[in-house]
């Protein structure tokens, strides 16, 4: 099973990933809501030359049929997504692929997909997006890692650096963060401390 670094930010324009992904980022996810076609095409192919010049592993969210069009090799796809994606397609184009999970029908039917990542969220309270489930908290972080075994575990959702340590230490192999980072007053000083604060986990 493939070892991914345990910080994982997810960004929402190239732009970001312009100023972020320089300072070290080696996981980087882009995922751009509403947006037109060809805004989405132009900043998965920046995000795509900027990674592969960083050595940097970009996972594109939710477009697999652009990912597989521009020659991207890592997808995330929700639990919708999951409806409406030809998995085939995917794997046939060589893909991996991270699945969102909330609960335990939806981790039985991530595994049942051969994920190289399964994420579990909320953690924690989050502000990203409005959601039915409750948070997870790090006994549920624990109990998702023995069920998944040696597919690697993400945790996401209210993760602030500060929590990052507890949820690697409840069982996550990798944290991910958003707006810790994107709301931040500096940014760049917010990566630089992450990275700091999770290398060491890194194998």
């Amino acid at each position: 099973m493939m070892r991914l670094d345990p910080f994982y930010p997810i960004l929402d324009s190239a732009a970001w990933l312009e100023r972020l992904v320089p300072l070290g980022i080696r996981l980087v996810q882009l995922r751009i809501k509403d947006r037109p076609e060809e805004v989405l095409r132009a900043d998965i192919r920046t995000a795509r030359d900027l990674c592969a010049a960083h050595d940097c592993q970009l996972v594109v969210n939710d477009y697999w049929r652009l990912a597989i069009e521009e020659g991207c090799d890592f997808i995330h796809l929700g639990q919708e997504d999951l409806d409406a994606a030809d998995l085939g397609a995917i794997r046939r184009a060589g893909l991996k692929l991270g699945v969102s999970t909330h609960d335990d029908g939806e981790l039985s039917r991530a595994l049942a997909v051969g994920p190289d990542y399964v994420a579990l969220g909320p953690v924690y309270p989050t502000i990203l997006k409005k959601m039915p489930w409750a948070p997870q908290g790090l006994e549920r972080v624990g109990e998702w890692k023995r069920r998944v075994g040696d597919v690697p575990l993400v945790g996401i959702g209210g993760i602030s650096l500060e929590r990052a340590a507890g949820v690697l230490a409840a069982g996550a192999d990798i944290v991910s963060a958003v707006t810790d980072i994107t709301l931040n007053t500096d940014p760049e000083a917010r990566v630089r401390a992450w990275i700091a604060a999770t290398r060491e986990y890194a194998t």
